[in-house]
């Protein structure tokens, strides 16, 4: 570290990525596993809560005992240590083996703080770094013999090009949706989101909702259907509907007739096959929606990009948030290769001159493709309306915060029109901001604004 890099984070003083201590003491461990749960950040041993540089002996036995505290983490924490002056900089490297815990529990790094988590922050987070996925946990409440259809299996059998070989039994477990658990037979959530003879009886968000509307407002619905028949078959529903639904030209230069769709199948099948595929099951507060406006389709999901997938790498390879529901899918002519759908939908739009499809991504996903009387102008106005939402969404929210600060996230979601899960990600964004603060618990605190 060079002298000048250090007088400024002695200035800057503790933060996200900075922590200082005077001396090695069991706090220490915690210190870690709360920069290991977040983005990584640089421990200064010898330093003092206040900035004051106190010194600590460096040795050789000081370093075996931090990298022996490190190595006794679950999981062990990879760290770097740099002598500097009469200091030890303690690097925490961040990882994607999250979440990381102490014998004194599970820590996360909030600004110059680290918290202890809850059980249920433990959970959420665990979900959010995809340790838990929702398709591969086996649902108890499902019964084989009761509530199992064959005939979809044979329908997903065709669709892989598979021949029914084998008993039922052990084709479900080489799809690996199924486990013997004791002498039962149990599907995990992948396997009665495929095979159930009514998976809304497990699932409040198994189903995808198709909507028509007479021109580009969500005023006037020409029609509206839910399609909740397995996901096959909401897939091949809902393709049809959309299908149905948008006009066809017909351009007659011989004795044949060629018909000309207002969007490609190939761009509005892969925007739902994403849809179904990527969706946040976890999330109950919205739906699976492919919305017909008069010049545009709005394929949209709960969930944005998982946490794993940097911004910079969307559209070039896959890592998914349900690998089982993809790896299923994958072997169907739906997927023709996981990680290709985003660059097949904007080939299919190009190949019929139709504009560029616009992907907006936050706390849901949305793929919008738009017809030709969608010009740059149109977009361009999409895109600014797209960084304006936001901006609007969280003033409403602190309008409202100001003249209730005991209201809810399902009050603010019913006043203002977006998801609970929107108005959580919003509600993060101002507390980090400094916007706002919690007093109390989430249930009997309130909000402040500050």
């Amino acid at each position: 570290m060079k002298p000048e890099e250090f007088d400024f984070i002695l200035k800057e003083g503790e933060g996200q990525f900075i922590e200082f201590k005077e001396n090695l003491d069991k706090s220490l461990a915690k210190e870690m596993v709360a920069f290991a749960n977040a983005s990584g950040g640089k421990i200064f041993l010898g330093v003092t809560d206040k900035c004051e540089v106190k010194g600590i002996n460096v040795t050789n036995e000081l370093k075996a005992q931090i990298l022996d505290l490190a190595h006794n983490c679950d999981p062990s924490i990879s760290i770097k240590l740099e002598a500097f002056r009469n200091l030890l900089i303690i690097e925490v490297l961040e990882s994607r083996n999250k979440p990381y815990s102490c014998s004194q529990g599970f820590y996360l790094r909030n600004g110059a703080q680290s918290p202890k988590m809850s059980r249920d922050e433990i959970i959420e987070f665990s979900i959010s770094e995809g340790k838990i996925k929702f398709d591969e946990m086996i649902n108890d409440e499902f019964d084989f013999e009761k509530d199992f259809d064959e005939r979809k299996l044979e329908q997903y059998l065709k669709l892989s090009g598979l021949t029914k070989n084998l008993p039922t039994t052990e084709i479900l477990l080489n799809l690996k949706v199924a486990k013997m658990i004791g002498r039962k037979l149990k599907l995990n959530n992948t396997g009665v989101l495929f095979f159930a003879k009514n998976p809304e009886k497990f699932f409040f968000v198994s189903k995808v909702v198709c909507v028509n509307y007479r021109n580009n407002e969500k005023v006037d619905i020409l029609d509206r259907k839910i399609f909740d028949e397995g996901i096959l078959s909401n897939i091949l529903e809902a393709e049809n509907y959309v299908t149905k639904h948008i006009n066809v030209e017909f351009e007659i230069k011989s004795l044949k007739r060629k018909e000309i769709p207002q969007y490609p199948k190939a761009a509005y099948r892969e925007a739902i096959v994403n849809a179904v595929m990527h969706r946040d099951y976890f999330e109950k507060s919205g739906d699976t929606l492919v919305e017909i406006f008069r010049n545009k389709i709005i394929v949209s999901n709960p969930g944005g990009l998982v946490k794993w997938l940097k911004e910079e790498d969307f559209g070039k390879y896959s890592r998914p948030r349900n690998p089982l529901i993809a790896e299923l899918l994958s072997k169907t002519e739906y997927v023709e290769k996981l990680g290709t759908g985003i660059n097949r939908i904007r080939l299919a739009m190009q190949e019929l001159g139709l504009p560029e499809p616009i992907f907006e991504y936050n706390s849901s996903f949305a793929t919008i493709l738009l017809d030709k009387t969608k010009g740059k102008g149109e977009q361009e106005q999409s895109q600014e309306t797209t960084q304006k939402t936001p901006q609007k969404t969280t003033q409403k929210i602190i309008e409202l915060i100001q003249e209730n600060p005991n209201i809810t996230r399902k009050q603010l979601s019913e006043k203002i029109g977006i998801t609970e899960d929107g108005i959580k990600y919003n509600l993060n964004i101002l507390v980090k901001s400094g916007l706002i603060k919690r007093i109390g618990p989430d249930k009997g605190g309130h909000w402040e604004v500050k």
